[in-house]
């Protein structure tokens, strides 16, 4: 063990959506996301902690799994992580075995395969406010019979049990773990199939005698843990090719002797584990299920969000709700920014003297980085609803309610939460895919994935559809503007639904697929959770998206700026014969067939670092080609803008249908690609991302502009 409390460290393990990131944050003050249904976590997480005397230490928090017998690609992390402190590589001193104590049989589960290791233990006994009442359990007891340092009841959402939990951490670090019996009765066949692949373990790797019964246990029943130990030399210990096919040959043969006297080895560790667990709170009396609060109000409520047919009919009428408020409720705040740009810009236009330097900061910085600005509210908004449905619990029965429909494509109900999360960036959502077993489905959910209309393509939608969507209803309530969002959002997900079928039947990939998820109970949001969330993603919005506004707005301003040309000569327009001018009319004759001209031209090419950035190029372009002493609004700019040949409007209400259906289909963020790159360590799927959905945002471009045309709405 590490001596020194500086230098030592804890993990946090527990089932999803246990708490265990509310726990981290609780103690390390960071502020990592928290909400309310399984799969949040799916990297390690690392921050410092420290103890009532000063003292830090290190806590890592690792991605929520069931046991140690991996399904998913998070749940694999734990187990290899596990397997490195098994074999000495940077052990903890201690384990926070994270427990939900409105599930405690199901959460003990893991917390009992941890005793195995010989690594102290101290159970975070939390959500123990979603009890009734105190259930005088013997805590000592039952930390004996569990073979655990030590079980701290607390409540990371109303912050008590934190000092507990940090003296018995402090006190478990210094603590050495006796080797106990494994705890759990084998009877004499189940140990006899058992007996070649313990004694293997342990004249490899030196186990200890329960160490060696609940590994061989575990290899018994997943291939998973097999595959994790062929693959030793990435975990810690190096094995040869002989140790490889003699463990495989083991393991085989204690299946088919288990199997030939009617064990079902799969479920052999599960069903042995819950039989000693129950036995164990039997014996203290505890019954923490039956106590549970507003138990039967979340049943209740069940029956109407999660109904056949009632329920996605709810569903898409929250859809609804949200993006029509994305317009109504904007428009105020919006307005605010977008007046506080205009007077920064006029305020330097006022101090500054004419030259370079003061075109550079009006019409390429503040002009580019304003223009975004002004769609944060709308960011905001959205974010603020998606936290709202996570918080809540409602996602995960979204997850449940939609996955007889997911079966159809392709999918199943544990994809509906990463496309969800693709709503707000598709970056997380490819990243959360990793909860899925199946590498099939998982492919087909991250090649899809991008087809979610995130928020980097709200500014474009909302930038066409105030320029050229008048502000009337339909049918007497429907708001077009928000309608016509709405069926941009849809297109996108109906069009993810389409292509994962698709995909399903041309990508043959071996394995089987199980979807298991535990409804959590509805909670009431913490709202300064969902505030903190709301914020940060409007600060990484800004951050992110600003600073690659600022670098391309820089670049920009200079190519639309220069050469320089004689201004006398009132026939030229400067910006034509700029850089710029120059590469958007080389690309113009492809992009004509979709009504797009050199300027969108040239934001189609900027957009492809950032969907956003489109913005701010058009902003750049047209406070340049004005030659004003003012800030250009860029809406009233594109209404105004005239085509050269024949004075009628350049922009139309077709031609910005046009663009943003291009949008829903373009693949255009290189962030994405690199993540796809990275999940599916291969670049042959991002190259096929790229061409397909470039491809397909061309075809529906063109469909919608020439369409139009010849329907008459040119």
């Amino acid at each position: 063990m590490i001596s020194s409390v500086q230098t030592s460290w804890a993990a946090l393990v527990g089932n999803p959506n246990s708490g265990k990131t509310a726990i981290f944050n609780l103690l390390t003050g960071l502020n990592h996301k928290v909400s309310n249904y399984p799969g949040v976590t799916v990297e390690k997480k690392t921050g410092l902690a420290r103890f009532a005397a000063g003292d830090q230490f290190n806590i890592l928090d690792l991605p929520g799994t069931y046991s140690l017998t991996p399904e998913s690609m998070d749940e694999r992390i734990v187990t290899e992580q596990v397997l490195n402190w098994i074999h000495g590589h940077e052990p903890p001193d201690v384990i926070i075995s994270v427990v939900d104590a409105t599930n405690l049989s199901r959460n003990l589960y893991l917390t009992s395969q941890l005793a195995d290791l010989g690594i102290p233990i101290v159970v975070a006994l939390n959500m123990m406010d979603m009890v009734k009442q105190d259930l005088n359990i013997n805590y000592e007891k039952l930390a004996n019979d569990l073979d655990v340092a030590a079980i701290i009841p607390m409540s990371a959402t109303e912050k008590w049990g934190q000092s507990e939990l940090l003296e018995s951490v402090k006190k478990s670090m210094n603590s050495n773990v006796v080797e106990n019996p494994f705890p759990i009765f084998l009877n004499d066949d189940i140990s006899n199939a058992l007996k070649p692949l313990e004694e293997m373990l342990k004249t490899q790797f030196s186990y200890n005698n329960r160490l060696a019964k609940a590994q061989a246990l575990r290899l018994i029943t997943r291939k998973s843990t097999v595959e994790i130990y062929t693959e030793m030399s990435a975990n810690g210990m190096i094995v040869d090719a002989a140790f490889k096919k003699s463990l495989q040959e083991k393991r085989v043969a204690a299946v088919d002797i288990l199997e030939n006297i009617g064990i079902k080895h799969r479920i052999m560790e599960a069903t042995l584990r819950y039989e000693w667990l129950d036995s164990v709170l039997a014996t203290g009396n505890i019954n923490i299920e039956s106590n549970l609060k507003e138990y039967n109000y979340s049943e209740k409520l069940d029956k109407l969000l999660t109904h056949k047919w009632v329920g996605p009919a709810i569903f898409v009428t929250i859809l609804y709700f949200i993006f029509q408020s994305i317009f109504t409720w904007a428009t105020v705040p919006m307005d605010w920014i977008n007046s506080g740009v205009a007077w920064i810009g006029n305020q330097v236009l006022n101090l500054m003297s004419a030259g370079m330097l003061r075109d550079l900061l009006v019409e390429g910085i503040i002009a580019g980085v304003g223009s975004i600005l002004i769609f944060l509210p709308q960011i905001l908004i959205l974010m603020f609803f998606m936290t709202l449905l996570e918080d809540t619990g409602y996602m995960a029965r979204v997850a449940f309610m939609m996955d007889s429909f997911m079966k159809m494509i392709g999918l199943h109900g544990r994809s509906v939460l990463p496309l969800m999360s693709g709503y707000a960036c598709a970056i997380p959502g490819i990243m959360s895919t990793r909860t899925i077993d199946s590498w099939k489905e998982r492919l087909i959910t991250i090649l899809v994935l991008p087809l979610m209309s995130c928020s980097a393509r709200l500014p474009v939608y909302t930038l066409m559809i105030g320029a050229f969507i008048p502000a009337t209803h339909v049918f007497g309530f429907f708001n077009l503007q928000g309608l016509i969002l709405v069926i941009m959002y849809f297109l996108g997900t109906v069009t993810a639904f389409v292509l994962a079928k698709v995909f399903s039947l041309f990508i043959k990939v071996e394995g089987k697929s199980s979807f298991v998820m535990e409804l959590p109970p509805y909670r009431i949001p913490l709202w300064t959770s969902v505030f903190s969330q709301v914020l940060n993603r409007g600060k990484l919005f800004v951050v992110n998206a600003g600073k690659i506004i600022l670098s391309i707005s820089i670049v920009l301003w200079f190519l639309a700026s220069y050469p320089k040309v004689d201004e006398t000569n009132g026939n030229e327009n400067p910006i034509r014969t700029s850089y710029a001018g120059k590469i958007g009319q080389a690309i113009e004759p492809i992009i004509k067939p979709l009504g797009f001209d050199w300027k969108l031209g040239i934001g189609l090419i900027t957009s492809f670092a950032a969907r956003e950035v489109l913005v701010s190029t058009m902003a750049t372009i047209y406070n340049i080609e004005s030659n004003l002493d003012n800030i250009v609004q860029l809406k009233d700019a594109m209404k105004s803008d005239k085509n050269p040949e024949t004075g009628k409007p350049l922009y139309t209400p077709l031609v910005a249908i046009s663009l943003m259906v291009f949008f829903v289909f373009a693949a255009q963020c290189m962030a994405t690609f690199a993540i796809v790159r990275n999940e599916t360590n291969s670049w042959k799927w991002p190259l096929f991302m790229i061409i397909y959905m470039n491809g397909l945002a061309f075809g529906a471009s063109f469909i919608v502009y020439q369409g139009g045309l010849l329907l008459g709405y040119g």
